[in-house]
Parts: structure tokens; C-alpha cells; sequence
């Protein structure tokens, strides 16, 4: 059956304004035809894709059922509503925004409780000192049952949060709670604090494929359109190209051997006065000092928009799990 690749992504909100410019400096652009406040669209450009404009919650839940290819949310979103999320879903790319820590937080009064080990102790009394189980506020009931299992905690309780779940300590609904932050400002001024092993997920929003889609030919094909662009972006954001010239006469043999030891990847084999080589962005200081300790006499740093290579992997991510045949 012909079926068209369906992307969601987010419909408000940070989330929505970051995948929009993510997509965006891709070369992505995102067409609805009434506005808005559609629900649904198109990729410009790319035949047999429709784009889903949905809570970052609901693409978690698609994605899940396999009613959409592909979908931008958060990796704690994820991980609570897929607990078998590595066997069902590809994780395609991290998209480098929606950073934030799903934690384990106690009052700041337990000044004796620091880690997993010390909340261990704690449950294990707390019902002979209070007639009642340990409770624990969170609107991440999977996460949390599975933490709390490793650490061998069970006589708890989940009271499962619908709103502000870090003043449940407070207004006395709960004990403790597990809850996302990005600074911890929100848990510090409601008296709690994050126990040294309670960081229970490093969460960012993630492009993300279902393997239980169905997959068909034009699905696949509008799934390679976009992740070309997408790993283009991301292969220029994250490198450099260095451009060494030497004087005539300078052997530069050298230099390439000691550019490919730091890890640098030389495009193609030097000819005349100039070597041109890739590297990680965080590696032009490295490799520019290598170039002229050899002899270079000048060494010139571009950045490119964009870097189309044969092989994608962001693409195998996808295809290297999905059957041979579209179905």
C-alpha cells in the first residue's frame, strides 16, 4: 500500500519554535495551508510527506503506535511511555535543545538522606515510624518503578501528580517526588534537593523513527529527502574545513600524517602548495598550531552550510532495522 512518511512534530511552546528552526536550518520548511492553526502540512519541496503538528506527549504515543515515521519529543517522554522504547523505536539524532534531568527529589530537611542507598533505609522504616508507606509524586510512574527497582526500593507508594508536582512535599500530598528540572531552581525553592544518585534520565528532544510504521517505498524514499538534509546540517554544524598553504618546496607529508593522528580527515591527497583537511569543530586550534609547527605559512578555517556525503548514517540508524521489503 502506498502510504506517505508522516513527521509530528511539536505544536507549541519552546519545543515547537526549536524543532522549527532545527528543520529550518536543514533546509525544511513546513507549509500549512490554513495557517496556523492547522493541525496539519506539508515539506516543501518533498513528495509523499505530511507533517503532524501534535503535543510533545501525543507523538510519544504515535510514534508508539506506529501511526507516524518519525516525531520530535523529549527522550523522558519516551522512555515512560515506551518501556520498550530501544526495540520499537530508532533513535535517529539528539537535536541538542529540551535538556533537562528526570530526578529523584527529597526535602531538604533529610539531611541524612543523600543517596538511593540512604532512601533505601528510609522506606524500610518509614511505615513502623508513620503507619504508612513511603509516597512519591511524579507523573513518571514507569521511570520511577524502574529506578527505584534497581536501587531494591519497594514498600513506596506513586501518587501520580496532575499538576505542580514539586509542591506536593509541601502542601503534605507526598514525601518525596520525581520530577524533570533543567536548573533546579523551581526544586530549591520549594525546599528540595536532588540526591546524588537520583538522576534517573540526561533528557533532550530527539528525532525519533517508529519501526512499526508501515514503511511503505514512498515512505522510505521521502525518508531519505529529509534525512540528507537533516545529516548535511548536522555534519556542517559540526566540523570545519582547514585549508594549510606552505611555501614552495615545504615537504607536507608530514604535516597530513600528523593532521590524521590528531584525527583530522584529509580530503583527498595534497597536490601543489596547499592541503585541505576536516575536523571536529572543537579541533581547529589543535590542527591549525599541527599546520604550522610543519611549516605551514598560512592555515584558513571555513565553516560550510551544508556537507551532502554518499553514505548517511542517520539514515542506516532506520533502515539497517527495518524489513528488507516495504510493508
Amino acid at each position: 500500500m502506498s502510504t506517505p512518511l508522516i513527521l509530528a512534530v511539536p505544536s507549541k511552546g519552546r519545543l515547537q519554535e526549536n524543532a522549527d528552526a532545527f528543520f529550518a536550518r536543514a533546509g525544511i520548511v513546513f507549509q500549512r495551508a490554513r495557517g496556523v492553526r492547522d493541525y496539519r502540512g506539508r515539506i516543501a519541496g518533498v513528495e509523499n510527506a505530511e507533517v503532524l503538528f501534535l503535543s510533545a506527549s501525543e507523538i510519544a504515543g504515535e510514534l508508539a503506535r506506529g501511526n507516524v515515521h518519525l516525531g520530535v519529543t523529549g527522550e523522558d517522554l519516551i522512555r515512560e511511555t515506551i518501556p520498550d522504547a530501544d526495540a520499537r523505536l530508532a533513535f535517529v539524532t539528539p537535536l541538542g535543545f529540551g535538556h533537562a534531568r528526570v530526578v529523584v527529589a527529597v526535602p531538604q530537611i533529610w539531611i541524612d538522606v543523600d543517596s538511593m542507598a540512604d532512601l533505601a533505609d528510609v522506606a524500610q522504616s518509614f511505615r513502623a515510624r508513620h503507619g504508612r508507606r513511603l509516597r512519591v509524586a511524579t507523573k513518571y510512574v514507569n521511570l520511577t518503578r524502574a529506578h527505584f527497582a534497581a536501587f531494591g526500593i519497594s514498600d513506596y507508594r506513586i501518587v501520580e501528580s496532575l499538576g505542580a508536582t514539586e509542591g506536593a512535599p509541601v502542601s503534605g500530598a507526598a514525601d518525596l517526588i520525581v520530577d524533570i528540572t533543567t536548573t533546579g531552581a523551581t526544586l530549591a525553592a520549594n525546599a528540595l534537593k536532588v540526591i546524588g544518585d537520583g538522576v534517573m534520565l540526561q533528557s533532550e528532544a530527539n528525532l525519533v523513527a517508529s519501526l512499526r510504521a508501515q514503511w511503505s517505498e514512498e515512505a522510505r524514499a521521502a525518508l531519505a529527502v529529509v534525512l540528507d538534509r537533516v545529516a548535511a546540517e548536522e555534519h556542517a554544524r559540526n566540523t570545519r574545513e582547514v585549508r594549510a598553504v606552505f611555501a614552495a618546496g615545504v615537504d607536507a607529508a608530514p604535516a597530513c600524517a600528523a593532521a590524521e593522528a590528531a584525527g583530522a580527515r584529509i580530503l583527498g591527497t595534497p597536490h601543489g602548495e596547499s592541503i585541505v583537511a576536516e575536523c571536529g569543530a572543537e579541533s581547529i586550534w589543535v590542527l591549525s598550531d599541527i599546520f604550522k609547527r610543519h611549516g605551514a605559512a598560512q592555515v584558513a578555517i571555513r565553516r560550510s552550510e551544508y556537507i551532502f556525503a554518499a553514505e548517511n548514517p542517520l539514515l542506516q540508524r532506520v533502515t539497517d532495522r527495518l524489513p528488507d521489503a516495504a510493508t
